[in-house]
């Protein structure tokens, strides 16, 4: 069995959530668990004709058998976490939950301070969730974590302890990373960057899994580009032009209208790099190119096959997973063939 990660290889928003649905319910890991910021990061999944907006449940949470694990990087607000135990009680999420102890916890200060604070909230683009602040107080260590949280008592879990039993056990375990790559402290577009890094490596951090034992990791490109907030973008188009394509798109968290651009080569190469990918999964092929609910890779036009070849070549990585709709059974799945 595998440990596996998940990246967005951009600026997020790149259909994570999809991608992440269907290899949990393909691959039945006994463990998945959420690394990333905190809940600045939204998650759409649509899953039986049902779409959820997630920003802290792991969007694998339909494998009714996956444990649910939050690591020790990322931020937790008790609050979105109980509101998501309710939105999503028909899969039991609650039952399956675990938090680190070693989580931080976002208060309503740490909000008021995002919202208030004219660098983050206008220059910056901030979505007003608190981590920034949150992320700030957390390296002054001045901030309340989970172990010292009564509302949470029940769910803490050493989080790093059972993935690194179950890796060692033979079992599958899913890491889900949160917001892209471009969007790193320390590799994306600063200042308009979020609040720590988020690069695969960090991301096996996050929940205390060490380098040796992560096996495959997976980027994921959009078919284009999109970014919600302030910041370069080197390929972006007009909104008009979007609209034109049918490219206009929404933040999960922020209802913000999204920046459309280009596929960044330049971009996925770095990307591709700095995480180490094993693996690219490409969504939204069917907004480029005419090929919505293909699912067999021979079906695909001549122009989408190029697009696909030459984001291989150019990164050295090839594209295992190609998403051309929103439904799981929307999806090719090449891992048998090419890995």
């Amino acid at each position: 069995m595998t440990c596996s990660i998940l990246v967005g290889g951009a600026w997020g928003d790149e259909g994570k959530g999809k991608c992440i649905t269907y290899l949990c319910s393909n691959d039945k890991p006994e463990i998945i668990a959420r690394a990333g910021v905190g809940p600045n990061a939204g998650h759409s999944v649509e899953f039986n004709g049902e779409k959820y907006g997630l920003r802290l449940t792991p969007s694998g949470f339909v494998h009714t058998d996956a444990k649910l694990m939050i690591g020790a990087g990322v931020l937790v607000n008790p609050d979105v976490l109980f509101k998501e135990f309710e939105d999503l009680k028909k899969y039991n999420v609650k039952e399956r939950m675990c938090v680190d102890p070693r989580c931080a916890i976002i208060t309503e200060d740490h909000i008021n301070r995002d919202k208030s604070s004219e660098h983050l909230s206008k220059k910056i683009g901030s979505t007003g969730s608190g981590c920034g602040p949150a992320n700030s107080d957390r390296v002054m260590r001045d901030i309340q974590i989970a172990r010292d949280t009564p509302e949470l008592e029940e769910y803490l879990t050493d989080v790093s302890l059972a993935c690194n039993e179950a890796i060692d056990n033979g079992e599958e375990v899913f890491i889900e990373g949160s917001q892209g790559f471009a969007l790193s402290l320390y590799y994306g577009s600063f200042p308009y960057v979020t609040s720590k890094d988020t690069t695969a490596s960090t991301f096996a951090a996050d929940v205390g899994v060490g380098p040796t034992k992560v096996d495959e990791v997976i980027n994921v490109f959009k078919s284009y580009i999109s970014r919600v907030g302030e910041g370069p973008f080197p390929t972006e188009m007009t909104q008009e032009e979007a609209e034109r394509q049918g490219l206009e798109e929404y933040g999960v968290v922020t209802g913000r209208r999204r920046r459309i651009g280009y596929f960044d080569m330049e971009l996925a190469k770095e990307s591709c790099r700095i995480n180490g990918a094993t693996q690219i999964a490409l969504t939204c092929v069917d907004k480029l190119f005419d090929c919505a609910r293909v699912q067999d890779y021979d079906e695909l036009s001549g122009e989408t096959k190029r697009f696909i070849d030459e984001i291989q070549a150019e990164t050295g990585v090839p594209v295992t997973i190609i998403s051309t709709g929103p439904d799981l059974k929307d999806t090719i799945d090449l891992r048998k063939e090419l890995l």
